[in-house]
């Protein structure tokens, strides 16, 4: 199995900073990059914020906080990564975004270098196809928010070759997580599942069979689910939401993964859920309030 030491991740986001920081803690030394040093700095700000809490919590001891933050670099030229020996593209939830990163990192990539993503739901043979290494190409989806949640969804394409699953997988036990080994079809498992039942939620809503309030509340109190679908949409993002159920109605070709109406009138709107403040709870002051 090839010997992973340095970890370059692109996209300073949501997922990306939360991949960086338990690499970081796991021992790997990593590189972040982005395309604006605000996001950059952002990041940084909020995995310091997050050890922080791990350390308050007894998770996380105080000199290991220090440690994970010293091997965490940053910079805003992509090429800086070429010479990681796994990189990890988390950027936003669009095939070709993901597919011109990849093209951009080919001439800068040592010949060992193991290439992944972090996509939620688009086709792992497809953007390894557009790669020199399909064979050491895979799907690695964290779970959001990633210091918290235990599971890994590893991704084989078409092409991926048994080291690669292989290594990936060691890589993930070393992060103290689970892998969850799955096919590459749309949306994978825990999406293909997940998505279609938020959707439904918001079909429940757009059809007036309930308000946000009791749909939710359905949810949480009738089948022990520890947030409301309605309110976990806000928090993955209607517009990741709405981009997943796309990728899935248009893999399967079959209409019970149509988009609910409702669903894309909040995403034109620009009401995506916690990262704007509205969506269908508004979270503009002290409590979010439902809005329906």
């Amino acid at each position: 199995m090839a010997d992973i030491r340095t970890v370059g991740i692109v996209g300073a986001g949501q997922m990306g900073n939360g991949i960086a920081h338990v690499f970081a803690l796991a021992g790997y030394d990593v590189l972040l990059t982005d395309i604006n040093q605000a996001s950059l700095d952002k990041a940084l700000a909020i995995i310091q914020h997050n050890l922080e809490r791990q350390v308050t919590r007894g998770k996380v001891a105080a000199q290991d906080k220090t440690a994970t933050m010293t091997r965490i670099k940053t910079t805003l030229k992509l090429a800086d990564i070429g010479s990681a020996d796994l990189i990890i593209e988390a950027a936003t939830e669009r095939e070709a975004v993901k597919q011109a990163i990849f093209e951009n990192l080919l001439p800068h990539l040592k010949p060992s270098t193991i290439l992944t993503s972090n996509t939620s739901s688009i086709s792992i043979t497809r953007l390894a196809s557009r790669t020199d290494r399909p064979e050491k190409f895979m799907g690695l989806h964290f779970m959001n928010p990633v210091p918290v949640m235990q599971l890994v969804e590893l991704i084989r394409g078409i092409a991926t070759d048994t080291e690669t699953w292989d290594t990936l997988h060691k890589v993930v036990k070393k992060l103290g997580k689970t892998v969850a080994s799955s096919e590459d079809f749309p949306a994978f498992i825990v999406n293909r599942i997940l998505m279609p039942m938020i959707n439904e939620a918001v079909y429940a809503l757009y059809e007036s069979v309930g308000n946000v309030k009791s749909i939710d509340d359905s949810l949480k109190l009738g089948a022990n689910h520890p947030m409301g679908p309605l309110e976990l949409a806000d928090f993955i993002g209607l517009d990741t939401c709405l981009a997943i159920m796309n990728v899935l109605h248009d893999g399967m070709a079959d209409t019970k993964y149509r988009p609910c109406p409702l669903l894309k009138k909040y995403v034109e709107a620009g009401r995506l859920g916690r990262k704007t403040q509205r969506g269908f709870y508004d979270y503009r002051g002290e409590v979010p309030v439902p809005t329906r």
